[in-house]
C-alpha cells in the first residue's frame, strides 16, 4: 500500500538548508573514472617530480581515501615509484620512464593538470538548487545593499518588483548618474554566496568554469588536516558573481572557448554570472550591432536556458540563470525592437538628482576626501554661477569629480584642504570646458 504525499508549502520549501556539495568517498562517487583520475595524476607528478598521496589527492580536491589502492595500482604497472615513505602511512611517489612517457601523452590530448572536474549533470542540479530566480529580497536588503549610495525613493520603488522578477531590466539615461554603480550594487540583494565547480566534465571535454578575474571566493576553515571533513574541494565557495561587460564585449565571449595549443575549454560569460548578474555595459557601443546580441538571447531570456557547442561539435543545454541589466546613455526602444523589449519588461530611468541630492553628494563625499568643513557659501557659489545661471543640469558623479579636482589644486599649491568659491571656478573651468 502506498501512502500519498503532499509537496511542502511554498514558505516551508524556501526554508530548505542551502545548497552545500556533498563529501565523496571515492571515485565512483565523485562520478569520475579511473583513466581521468590517472591522467591527472600521471600530469601532476610529470610537473613536480615528487608528490605524497595525500598531496596528489589534496591538488586533485579528492579524498585520501582510494588514492592508496590506485597509487599502488599504477606501481605494479612500473609507471610510478616509491622514492621515500611518508607520514600517516604514506609514500612519496614519482614517475618512472614508462610513467613519464604515458603522462606526455595524456598532455597532448589535454595540458589540464590541476583539481579534479565535477560531472556535468551535478553542475546542472547545482544552480537549480541556488537558482536566483527563487530570491526574493524585499526593501530591507536593497537598502543594505545600496546603503553606500544615495539612491531616490522614486528608484527604489521601481528597482524592487525588477530585481525580484528575475528578467532582467534596462538601465537608462544620462551619462554619469550611477547606472552602472547600482547595477554592480544589485547582486548584492540576492543572498550572499553560491558554490560552483572549479571544472566541470562534460562529454569528455573539461571546460573550467571558476575564474578568479570574476569570481571572488570565500575563505573556508577546514575541520581536519587529513580531508576527512564534508566538503568537496572540487567546488570553491564565492560571492554571488557580478560579471562586467563593456564595449569590449565581442560574440565569441558568449560561446565556449577552445584553447586549441592545450585542448581545455573554458565557460563563456554568462555562464559565470549564473545564480549572479550580467552586467552588459554601455549597450549599444559593442564592437556587435546590438540587434546580434539580441537574437542570440532572446530563446534564453524566455526559456532560462541557453544551448551551447562544445569542440567536438555536440551541443549541450545550459543553465540561464543570472538577472541580466542593460545598461545605456541611449533610449532602448532606439536600440532593440518591441519583441525583446517584452522579454526585458523593467525600463528603469537614471534621472538627474535634484540640487537637494546634489547637495547631499557633496555632503557625503566632502569627509571621504579629507575636508573637515563643508563651506556652504563655496556650495552656494559652485551651484548659482556653474548651474543655475547657464541652466546645466546634476549629474550624480559631479559632486565627487569636483571636490576631487579641488583637492589636487590644494595639493599643488600646498595649500589648506578647504572649499572656496574660487577653488570651485578652477575646478569647473577645467571640468566643463567641452561639457
Amino acid at each position: 500500500m502506498s501512502i500519498a504525499t503532499s509537496p511542502l508549502p511554498p514558505t516551508e520549501a524556501k526554508e530548505a538548508a542551502p545548497f552545500r556539495p556533498k563529501a565523496v568517498t571515492d571515485f565512483a562517487s565523485a562520478g569520475l573514472n579511473p583513466a581521468l583520475i590517472e591522467s591527472l595524476v600521471l600530469k601532476y607528478l610529470l610537473g613536480v617530480g615528487v608528490a605524497s598521496g595525500r598531496k596528489v589527492a589534496h591538488e586533485l580536491g579528492l579524498p585520501f581515501g582510494p588514492f592508496p589502492e590506485f597509487l599502488r595500482g599504477l606501481k605494479a604497472q612500473q609507471i610510478v615509484t616509491y622514492t621515500d615513505a611518508a607520514a600517516a602511512n604514506d609514500y612519496h611517489f614519482s614517475l618512472t620512464d614508462a610513467g613519464r612517457a604515458r603522462a606526455r601523452g595524456y598532455l597532448e590530448e589535454c595540458a589540464y593538470v590541476g583539481t579534479a572536474p565535477v560531472p556535468f549533470a551535478d553542475y546542472v542540479a547545482s544552480v537549480e538548487a541556488q537558482s536566483i530566480a527563487t530570491e526574493n529580497p524585499k526593501e530591507a536588503d536593497l537598502r543594505r545593499a545600496f546603503s553606500d549610495l544615495l539612491i531616490s525613493e522614486d528608484m527604489f520603488r521601481m528597482l524592487g518588483p525588477a530585481i525580484n522578477s528575475g528578467k532582467g531590466l534596462f538601465l537608462y539615461g544620462y551619462p554619469g548618474n550611477g547606472k552602472t554603480s547600482i547595477a554592480e550594487r544589485i547582486t548584492r540583494c540576492f543572498g550572499t554566496t553560491v558554490w560552483i565547480p572549479r571544472t566541470i566534465l562534460v562529454e569528455g571535454q573539461i571546460l573550467k568554469l571558476f575564474d578568479p578575474a570574476n569570481h571572488e571566493p570565500i575563505e573556508n576553515v577546514r575541520s581536519s588536516l587529513l580531508r576527512e571533513d564534508d566538503q568537496d574541494d572540487r567546488w570553491v565557495e564565492i560571492k554571488r558573481p557580478t560579471i562586467v561587460a563593456g564595449g569590449e564585449l565581442t560574440m565569441e565571449a558568449l560561446e565556449i572557448y577552445y584553447d586549441r595549443d592545450n585542448k581545455i575549454c573554458e565557460a563563456p560569460l554568462q555562464m559565470k554570472s549564473n545564480c549572479g548578474t550580467f552586467l552588459i555595459d554601455d549597450f549599444g557601443r559593442q564592437r556587435m550591432a546590438p540587434i546580434e546580441l539580441l537574437n542570440r538571447w532572446i530563446v534564453p531570456l524566455e526559456k532560462r536556458y541557453d544551448f551551447l557547442r562544445l569542440p567536438n561539435g555536440k551541443q549541450i543545454r545550459v543553465p540561464f540563470d543570472q538577472l541580466i541589466l542593460f545598461s545605456t546613455n541611449l533610449e532602448p526602444k532606439d536600440l532593440v525592437d518591441e519583441a525583446f523589449l517584452r522579454r526585458i519588461p523593467y525600463k528603469i530611468n537614471a534621472s538627474d538628482p535634484t540640487e537637494a541630492m546634489f547637495r547631499r553628494m557633496i555632503e557625503i563625499f566632502a569627509p571621504k576626501l579629507g575636508f573637515r568643513e563643508i563651506d556652504q557659501a563655496s556650495v552656494d557659489h559652485l551651484i548659482e554661477h556653474h548651474y543655475r545661471r547657464i541652466n546645466r543640469p546634476f549629474r550624480c558623479c559631479q559632486p565627487r569629480d569636483l571636490l576631487l579636482q579641488v583637492k589636487n589644486y590644494c595639493i599643488y599649491n600646498d595649500l589648506p584642504l578647504e572649499m572656496k568659491p574660487e577653488y570651485f571656478d578652477f575646478a569647473a573651468e577645467n571640468y566643463f570646458t567641452v561639457l
